[in-house]
């Protein structure tokens, strides 16, 4: 399904609406009209991504959750050029199907009508102990941890462009 949405005169805090309503509903492309040719993405997983790496990230989680992820947000807001919400992912994880409930604050920045940078921050010591279990538990809040996340993802996300190439 893709939500349909007319950008003329659309608000900022509408954009943010618009694209985590698109989110909930599991519409990758719906998501990423949202964001600015020239996207920045930032979450404790990914590292930072830009552009259609950004994006195709979207497309990637949107498509392994098979329509299993329950999103909600709240907290929508925005002044001038920047904006923020809260949202929540409810999801199971890896080979062993282990439940996570990711909490995250995300930070907007606006340039020409869309969405030009995207932050989320999340602890990543409670995301890996919920998705990884006991390692997660003694290694989450690690920086080691975190690179080894991020290289695990981001590897995740190579093999997912290749093969939409």
């Amino acid at each position: 399904m893709h939500i349909i949405c007319i950008f003329k005169d659309m608000t900022n805090q509408e954009q943010i609406e618009a694209f985590y309503t698109a989110f909930a509903a599991g519409d990758a492309d719906g998501m990423v009209e949202h964001y600015h040719d020239d996207i920045i993405f930032s979450d404790p997983a990914f590292g930072i991504l830009k552009g259609e790496r950004a994006k195709a990230m979207w497309h990637m989680l949107v498509e392994r959750a098979g329509g299993k992820n329950k999103v909600t947000y709240s907290d929508v807001r925005a002044s001038g050029k920047t904006g923020g919400a809260r949202w929540t992912a409810k999801y199971v994880y890896g080979p062993k199907k282990r439940p996570v409930t990711n909490e995250v604050t995300a930070s907007f920045i606006f340039k020409d009508g869309k969405i030009i940078e995207h932050h989320d921050d999340f602890n990543l010591h409670t995301w890996a102990k919920q998705a990884l279990g006991v390692p997660g538990l003694l290694m989450g809040w690690t920086g080691f941890m975190r690179k080894k996340v991020q290289k695990t993802t981001n590897r995740l996300l190579d093999a997912y462009l290749k093969k939409s190439k």
